[in-house]
């Protein structure tokens, strides 16, 4: 193909009054929201944990393994089989958490 037709072709992209500008990149969204929704690799800040009714001693375990609010932590793994199972990293440990308890943790992207 010669440059002259390549050039043309291109140019409707590369010509600004086509309305192909180049803008600032917008930030990513905040994500505030259950741990159990956040996106592999995103990195967030544990907000709250709250343990449902019929599992209130869920809230003293995953404060015990470091789900403490202020905390930073990132969903590094979901469960192929869709079952709704994750793993999170809090500091240098890695956990396994069924998406039920990790329903139980309120967090914002960082």
């Amino acid at each position: 193909m010669p440059i002259a037709t390549l050039r043309a072709f291109l140019r409707p992209a590369l010509d600004s009054s086509a309305g192909a500008t180049m803008t600032a990149t917008e930030p990513a969204p905040v994500f505030s929201g259950l741990l159990a929704d956040l996106a592999i690799g995103q990195p967030c800040q544990i907000t709250s944990v709250d343990p449902p009714a019929n599992a209130p001693d869920w809230g003293r375990w995953l404060a015990e393994i470091g789900f403490l609010p202020g905390e930073p932590a990132v969903v590094t793994a979901r469960s192929p089989w869709g079952d709704g199972g994750l793993v999170v990293r809090i500091g240098s440990s890695n956990f396994a958490l069924r998406r039920e308890e990790a329903r139980c943790v309120s967090v914002r992207s960082l």
